[in-house]
Formats: C-alpha cells, structure tokens, sequence
C-alpha cells in the first residue's frame, strides 16, 4: 500500500463580508483533533484592487449583473486569491494545500422565514482556478456540503475554535467581529463536551460602520481606525434599543445572516432614524457601534446556557478599541481580551480555521458542527481541485 504523505504546510485563504481584501495564513499544521497544532509562519492581508472591491460590494447589495459578468469577476476573485497564495510563500518552502473559503456574495439560509427547504449560499473566487494557477491541491466551497444536510453553512468555524482555543475548566466565548459577527461558546472540554458547543451569527459586526464611515468620507475612507471617530460621540441608546427588536436579533440559534439583511439598505434605514433625532456624525457612528456590542451581548444573554468566563475577540473589530471598550461595559466584570493572548492570530484566525477544514478534509474528518449550523448530521467540508 502506498503510503499517505499528510499535507502539513497549508495556506488559508478568507474574505470575509467587510470585503477588505484576502486575509492569508500559511500555517503548519498536526494532529487532528484535541491534539491538533497550527503554527502561524506568515500572515497577510492582500487588499483587493479598488474596482473589484467596489463591483463586489455593489453584487452583495443587490446590484443586477450578467451571466458574463458573473463569470468574469468569479475568475478576477480566483486570480486575486491564487496571487496571495503565491505571495505569502515566498521565502517559505512550498505549501502542498490551499483551503480557500472564497468571497460570499450572497447567503440565503435555510428556514421557514425564508419559505425554503435548504439554503443557499455563494462564494466566487473558483478553486479550480486556484490551484491551475499555484499548482497546488486547494480545496474549496466549504459551505454546500453542510447545506445539502439541512445547515446554514455557518458558522463553519466553531470546531476549529472547540480543539484550538477551548479550556478544560473555563467557559469560554470566542467573538469574531468582521462585516458580520459570530460566535462560538465552548463549555469546559468533559464527556460530551462537543455536542454543548453553540454558535451562530450575531449580526452585524463591521458592516454598519465601515459603510457610515465610507459615508460620511465620500469614499475616502472605508473603516473608524481604533473606533475613534465613534469614541468621540456619544450613542444615542432610544435608537439601539429600537433596532434591537429587529427580528433577527431574537430568533433562536442556530442562525446566520449576512450583508442580505445588514447591508447597505439596512444602513440607509439606520441613517434616516439617526438624521430624526439629527445626531452628529460621531453620534451617528457611535450609536452604530452600541448596536454591534449591544447585539453581541444581547445574544449572549438570550441564547448562552450561562454567560462565558472570558470573551476572546477577533477579526477587524478585535482592533476597534471603542467598540471592545463598550463590549466590556456592557459585559460587567467578564475579561474581553483577544485570541492572540492563547498563541492564535486574532487577525488571521478565520483564515487559519479555513486551512484546518482544507486538512481535515484532506484527512476524511468532518468539518461542520450541527449544533452551530443546524446541519442534520457532521459531514467533511469542501471541494478538491487537484492538477
């Protein structure tokens, strides 16, 4: 028989719904589950060329396009993916797998909200032109294989975060805050410890925000650096607590959303209730940020068996020092930090996660969690393109 030589150096690529470019992780990687290691050698964020960003951020608020177009931009995202691929190698003996999670452009989940049997979800960048272009072995679209059981093909992250970043005795919440945000709570690892474990999304993370600040800046800037802006403000909670009781904050997990609901219409909404109450700019970008942490908390408070011991944050909006300041307000006395203080990259966290599904699904092992994502069974994640 021959013998399996295991891919142990993976690149991860993820874009995510802030749309601010590839986050790439080229990575060791051993083991498989509790005894799972992940060694960051490199990370880089590629941004996006300026006129693909805008084209993708018009399809993920509804802008019609061609069959053409469609498929011109899905090969531009692939290109754009494969270059950070190539990039973050350099200097690094080659890697022998890509697991690429691609660009959403639209996330429609299962659910009788949605009047629909399955879901639906779609990520451009093509990992078969992925791996013409490297010459490596990626793997890709993730998400459908959870679909097709019944999931929402999200969060897809919670078992990464369960053998990565759980504790033996501690509970623990660990907070992604990118366009969208999501969570995962891990109950202290005991006998069935796995199936305790919840996850779903929040709501909006940065997505509100950056579009006020592009706003509010004609364009010329797409993000509130550190929360600054906002910090100089003050939010006007009357409007927080109306948004709250938009339905999505009260269904029940598992669940997940996208730009579909938190997008740009929905800001222009929550632009022309703060122009009512005539708010400032720094107010109008405050009160937007309560809503992200308000939301986060509110979830916690809602859905969690019993609230998490320590919340580590991670994404872009680990590095909003306003928005984790308000995050620990609201919190009280649990300790809001980031997963960099337990060895993992909060910036390049998510894309590391996706390199560990490219291994696991090169290894025959499960990716998904049903309690997270709905799904009727466990079932390996993702396509394999080979040469």
């Amino acid at each position: 028989m021959k013998e399996i030589i295991l891919p142990t150096r993976v690149i991860g690529l993820m874009s995510g719904t802030s749309v601010d470019g590839i986050d790439t992780a080229l990575v060791e990687i051993s083991g498989r589950d509790l005894d799972l290691k992940v060694e960051l050698l490199a990370g880089e964020t590629y941004p996006y060329p300026p006129q693909l960003r805008t084209k993708i951020l018009s399809i993920c608020g509804g802008e019609q396009i061609s069959m053409l177009e469609l498929a011109t931009i899905d090969d531009e995202i692939a290109t754009v993916f494969a270059q950070a691929a190539q990039h973050i190698q350099v200097g690094y003996p080659p890697a022998t797998l890509i697991g690429s999670h691609g660009q959403t452009v639209y996330h429609r989940p299962t659910g009788e909200e949605n009047h629909v049997p399955l879901g639906y979800s779609l990520q451009l960048g093509r990992g078969a032109v992925i791996a013409r272009l490297t010459g490596i072995t990626t793997v890709s679209n993730f998400r459908v294989a959870d679909i097709a059981v019944g999931g929402h093909g999200a969060p897809l992250v919670p078992r990464v975060d369960a053998f990565l970043l759980s504790h033996f005795q501690e509970v623990r919440c660990i907070q992604n805050i990118g366009g969208i945000g999501n969570v995962t709570y891990l109950p202290p690892r005991s006998d069935g410890w796995l199936g305790k474990i919840m996850g779903w999304d929040t709501g909006p993370g940065n997505s509100l925000l950056d579009l006020a600040v592009s706003h509010f800046t004609n364009g010329q800037k797409s993000y509130d650096q550190n929360g600054a802006w906002a910090a100089s403000g003050s939010p006007y909670y009357p409007l927080v607590k109306q948004w709250l009781s938009q339905d999505y904050f009260h269904l029940p997990p598992p669940k997940s959303t996208g730009r579909e609901l938190f997008g740009v219409h929905y800001f222009y909404q929550c632009l022309q209730d703060c122009n009512h109450y005539d708010l400032s700019i720094p107010d109008v970008l405050a009160t937007i940020t309560e809503l992200t942490a308000a939301s986060i908390v509110h979830s916690y408070r809602e859905f969690l068996p019993q609230m998490p011991q320590q919340v580590l944050l991670c994404g872009g909006g680990g590095r909003n020092l306003y928005l984790k300041k308000r995050l620990e307000v609201l919190l009280d006395s649990i300790p809001v930090t980031t997963t960099d203080v337990m060895g993992l990259s909060s910036a390049f966290k998510e894309a590391i996660a996706f390199a560990v599904l490219a291994y696991w699904k090169h290894l025959g092992i499960p990716g998904n969690l049903p309690v997270a994502t709905g799904a009727q069974q466990e079932v390996v994640l993702g396509e394999t393109h080979g040469l």
